[in-house]
């Protein structure tokens, strides 16, 4: 099993990209189609922290469920967050890759190679 996981959605350039930046650095990592598989509460909660995000920081603004949840009402606290996430993974900014070295939210791109 790969010491290297991302937190992968297809779709995404992003996300993409990191993926052939790792497989470039000679890393195949372990995949997970978040979207198909989304990680449980707590396995959330912990590659956020561990990310040194927020969980406001690590919701994905841009998607039309975003706005339709009112997830931009600074009233909501990290509980309510995390339960949209888990609703609908889409909400979950990707790419998340975890090493040994740590864990990061891989925008830009760049920043994976904190963690290589």
């Amino acid at each position: 099993m790969s010491e290297v996981t991302i937190w992968h959605n297809p779709r995404c350039s992003t996300s993409r990209k990191v993926l052939d930046l790792l497989r470039a650095e000679g890393i195949e990592p372990a995949i997970v189609f978040y979207l198909q598989t989304p990680p449980d509460r707590a396995t959330l909660a912990d590659a956020i922290a561990r990310a040194g995000l927020s969980v406001r920081d690590a919701i994905r603004t841009r998607e039309a469920a975003y706005g339709e949840r009112g997830l931009d009402d600074p009233a909501l606290d990290d509980a309510a967050l995390l339960d949209a996430m888990l609703a609908e993974p889409v909400l979950i900014n990707r790419p998340f890759v975890m090493t040994p070295k740590g864990v990061r939210l891989c925008r830009p791109v760049e920043r994976v190679r904190d963690i290589l």
